[in-house]
C-alpha cells in the first residue's frame, strides 16, 4: 500500500496501447499460476511476471529490468527499512512482556464478542497518521497474542485491525493519500476531515468486526508462533501497561505532530522543521526502537545481552517478507512505466458517469492496474481536477473521499500490502483473496455508498 515515488515521476514508455491491457492481465495471471499451480516462491513469480508484462507490452527488456529494479529498490528503501525497524520494535515488545501486558488488559476487559470491536478501534487509532505497513508491523505481536489468548481465529481478530488501518489510510486526513487529493482538488481540509471520520466509522464497523464473522468461517488459521513471549521464562516481569502503551503510541504521536505542523505551522519555522524531522516515519520508528530499549527492555529487567539478542533475532524471520514486498513494488513499477495506468484513466475520462461515481471508478481502475492506493489517488485527482469548478465545497470534499474509497478496491498480487498480509498471517493466495482482498473491496464499496448517500443531503 506505500507507493514508489518514482512511479509518479518516471516517463511513460512509448508502447502500443493495444498491448497494454493484455500485458497486464497476462502478467497478473502468470504470477497467480506460478504461485498456486507450480508452488514457485512469490519473489521469483513476481520477478518473472514483471518481465512478462514488459515483454508483451513491447518495452525494451533493458527498460523492463530498469523499471523492476527501480520499483524493487524504492520499495525496499521505503517500506523495507520501516518493516525492519517495526520488527525490532515488535520483538522487543514481545520479549519484554509488553505485548502480553497489552493483550491481557484487552482480553481481560473485553468479552469474546466485543474483542473484534476493540481490535478495530486499536487499528483505527494506530492507522490514523501512519502508513499501513508500519501500523501492521506494530500491531502484529498484539494480533497474534490476542488470537492465542482469546481462542478466536486469527482472521476474526486480525481483519478488524486491518480494516481500521486501511480505512484511515484511504479516507481520513492527515494521512498522505487524502492530503494529496485535498491539495489537488483544492478541497477544504476541515470539512473533508469531518466527512471522512463520519464515513470511516461505519465503514470500519462493516468491513471489520461484521465482515470478520464471515471471513473467519471461510478461512480458519491459527496464530503463527512468530514471537516467543518472554513470559514463558520463569520469574519474568513485565513493563507496566501505561509505559507499554505510551511506548507503542510514541511513533504515532511523532508522526501526528508532523501532520499537524504541516497544516498549522509556517514553512521554515523552527517548530515546523523539528516536527517534520521527528515525524518522518523512518526517524519516528528509529526513536521508538531506541526508547523501547529503555522502557521495555531495561524496564522489564532485560540485560544488554538479552536486548541485543532480541533485536538480532527480529530480522531473520522477515527476510522473506522483505523480498516479496520489494518484488511486489517492482511489479507495480513495471505496470506504471508501461503506461497502463494512464491508458485506463484516459478511457474513463470520456465516459458520461456522475462525478462521484466517475472519481471512484477511475481510482478503482488505476488501483487494479498499479496496485498502489496513493498512485490511484494522485492520478484520479489529476483527472477530476478540471471538474471541481462545477462543485460546491461539500461536494468537493466528497469527491476526495470517493477517490479515497476507490483507491482501496480489491488489493491483489501487484500490491505490496497483499504480500505483506499474506506472509504475516501465513495464508495461501486463495485465502488472502477471500479475507484481505475481500475486506478491501467491502471498504471501497461501503465507502462509495456512504459518499453517494451524503451527496444527497450536502
Amino acid at each position: 500500500m506505500t507507493p514508489s515515488l518514482i512511479a509518479l515521476a518516471a516517463p511513460q514508455a512509448a508502447v502500443s496501447s493495444g498491448r497494454l491491457v493484455p500485458a497486464a492481465l497476462i502478467g497478473i495471471a502468470l504470477i497467480v499460476v506460478l504461485i498456486t499451480r507450480f508452488r514457485l516462491h512469490p519473489f521469483l513469480s513476481l520477478t518473472l511476471g514483471s518481465l512478462a508484462v514488459g515483454a508483451i507490452a513491447g518495452l525494451p527488456m533493458a527498460d523492463v529490468i530498469t523499471s523492476f529494479t527501480n520499483g524493487f529498490g524504492s520499495t525496499a528503501a521505503g517500506v523495507g527499512t520501516l518493516i525492519a525497524l517495526g520488527a525490532m520494535f515488535g520483538k522487543l515488545l514481545a520479549d519484554s512482556g509488553g505485548a502480553d501486558e497489552i493483550v491481557d488488559t484487552i482480553v481481560g476487559r473485553s468479552s469474546p464478542r466485543s474483542l473484534p470491536w476493540a481490535m478495530a478501534a486499536v487499528g483505527s487509532l494506530i492507522g490514523l497518521p501512519m502508513f499501513f505497513e508500519i501500523g501492521l508491523v506494530l500491531l502484529m505481536p498484539v494480533i497474534f497474542l490476542v488470537s492465542r489468548r482469546s481462542g478466536l481465529s486469527l482472521v476474526r481478530v486480525g481483519i478488524p485491525a486491518l480494516a481500521g488501518l486501511s480505512v484511515m489510510h484511504g479516507l481520513v486526513p492527515p494521512h498522505p493519500g487524502p492530503l494529496v487529493a485535498i491539495d489537488a482538488l483544492k478541497a477544504d481540509l476541515g470539512i473533508t476531515l469531518g466527512l471522512g471520520v463520519l464515513i470511516a466509522l461505519p465503514t470500519v464497523a462493516i468491513a471489520g468486526p461484521l465482515f470478520a464473522r464471515y471471513a473467519a468461517r471461510w478461512v480458519d488459521v491459527p496464530a503463527p508462533e512468530l514471537y516467543q513471549t518472554r513470559d514463558e521464562r520463569e520469574g519474568a516481569r513485565r513493563p507496566s501497561f501505561g509505559v507499554t502503551v505510551a511506548t507503542v503510541l510514541l511513533p504515532v504521536v511523532l508522526m501526528m505532530g508532523k501532520a499537524v505542523a504541516d497544516l498549522v505551522a509556517a514553512e521554515g519555522t523552527v517548530v515546523r522543521t523539528v516536527l517534520d524531522f521527528l515525524g518522518t516515519p523512518l526517524v519516528a520508528l528509529l526513536i521508538a526502537v531506541l526508547v523501547a530499549i529503555f522502557t521495555l527492555g531495561l524496564g522489564a529487567g532485560m540485560d544488554r545481552k538479552a536486548i541485543a539478542t532480541s533485536l538480532e533475532r527480529a530480522l531473520p524471520p522477515i527476510a522473506g517478507i522483505l523480498l516479496i514486498v520489494a518484488a511486489g513494488g517492482g511489479f507495480k513499477q513495471t505496470l506504471v512505466d508501461t503506461g497502463i495506468g494512464k491508458l485506463v484513466a484516459d478511457w474513463v475520462q470520456n465516459s458520461g458517469l456522475s462525478v462521484l461515481l466517475l472519481a471512484w471508478l477511475v481510482a478503482v481502475l488505476i488501483r487494479l492496474a498499479t496496485g498502489s492506493a496513493t498512485v490511484a489517488t494522485v492520478t484520479a485527482s489529476g483527472i477530476l481536477a478540471p471538474l471541481v469548478t462545477t462543485l460546491d465545497t461539500g461536494q468537493t470534499s466528497l469527491l476526495v473521499l470517493a477517490i479515497g474509497a476507490g483507491s482501496l478496491f480489491f488489493s491483489h498480487v501487484n500490491d505490496a500490502g497483499f504480500w505483506l498480509v499474506k506472509e504475516y498471517f501465513g495464508l495461501s493466495v486463495g485465502q488472502n483473496l477471500k479475507t484481505w482482498s475481500a475486506m478491501e473491496t467491502v471498504i471501497s464499496v461501503v465507502g462509495l455508498v456512504l459518499v453517494l448517500a451524503l451527496s444527497v443531503v450536502i
